[in-house]
C-alpha cells in the first residue's frame, strides 16, 4: 500500500510539473509532493502530524530563506568573477557564507531540539533519511526531464 501511495504520488507529481508553467505554481507542487512523500515514509499519529507540520513548515520555510541569501551572494559574487574580487572582497564574502552555514546548522539543530519534545529520535532520524531521499529522487525526476 505504502509503494502504491508514493507511486501515485511521484505520477502526480510528474503530471502537475508538466503542466505547470509557472514558477511558484511549481515550487508548490513540489512542496505538496514533498508533504505527501513525508507523511508516507514517516507515518505520523493524528497528534504527531498535529505538531510536526507547522514546525516543520517554518522550518523548512527558513532553511529555503537562508539557501536564497547563499545562493544570491554566490550569484552576485560571480557576477564579478570571482577572480577579479579583492583580498578583502574575497574575506568578506567568505564570512558571509560561513555564517550562512552557521546559521543554517543552528536552526537545524533548534529544529531537531523542538521535535525531540513529542517525536521519537527514530522518527527523527526517519525524517532526515526521508528529507534526502525526496531529495534525489526530485533531483532525479529534473534530469530525466533534461534528457
Amino acid at each position: 500500500m505504502k509503494k502504491l501511495i508514493l507511486f501515485f504520488a511521484f505520477f502526480t507529481a510528474l503530471q502537475l510539473q508538466a503542466q505547470g508553467n509557472n514558477l511558484s505554481e511549481k515550487k508548490e507542487k513540489i512542496k505538496a509532493f514533498k508533504t505527501a512523500y513525508l507523511t508516507t515514509e514517516l507515518q505520523l499519529t493524528e497528534e504527531e502530524s498535529k505538531k510536526f507540520w507547522p514546525l516543520y513548515n517554518a522550518y523548512d520555510d527558513k532553511m529555503r530563506e537562508i539557501k536564497h541569501e547563499r545562493v544570491k551572494r554566490y550569484l552576485d559574487a560571480n557576477e564579478n568573477n570571482l577572480a577579479e574580487l579583492s583580498a578583502k572582497d574575497a574575506s568578506d564574502l567568505l564570512a558571509k557564507v560561513e555564517q550562512a552555514e552557521e546559521t543554517a546548522h543552528q536552526e537545524r539543530k533548534k529544529f531537531v531540539q523542538n521535535l525531540k519534545t513529542f517525536l521519537p529520535a527514530l522518527k527523527i532520524l526517519q525524517l532526515k533519511k526521508a528529507e534526502e531521499s525526496f531529495n534525489r529522487k526530485l533531483l532525479q525526476q529534473v534530469r530525466n526531464r533534461k534528457k
